[in-house]
């Protein structure tokens, strides 16, 4: 998917171009913030979503040198996000989290 910020758009590929008409829907806040300056923005997208039983390290890795970890793992459990690492963290790793903080 695609976002044109300027004529407030989203297109993709199960979406025709659709108008918003929301002003400024698309100002920069909080979240896209620091998704921009997030390190993984920058690496191959594959690391941080591995098979099953696969490998976490390199993910992990380059999340203990991102300056957004706390702002990524924020949104992935108040988003309920159920794959892939965020945060520096694995998904039964955040679960536990969401767990020990219902208790």
């Amino acid at each position: 998917m695609t976002v044109d910020r300027q004529s407030r758009t989203v297109a993709g590929p199960e979406l025709a171009l659709v108008d918003l008409g929301v002003p400024g829907l698309f100002d920069e806040d909080e979240q896209e913030s620091w998704q921009d300056r997030a390190l993984c923005a920058q690496t191959d997208p594959e690391a941080f979503f591995p098979e099953k039983g696969g490998s976490t390290r390199e993910a992990k890795k380059i999340c203990t040198g991102c300056e957004v970890k706390a702002e990524c793992l924020e949104y992935a459990l108040a988003n309920d996000e159920r794959f892939g690492i965020w945060g520096g963290l694995s998904e039964r790793e955040r679960r536990r989290i969401k767990r020990d903080a219902v208790i």
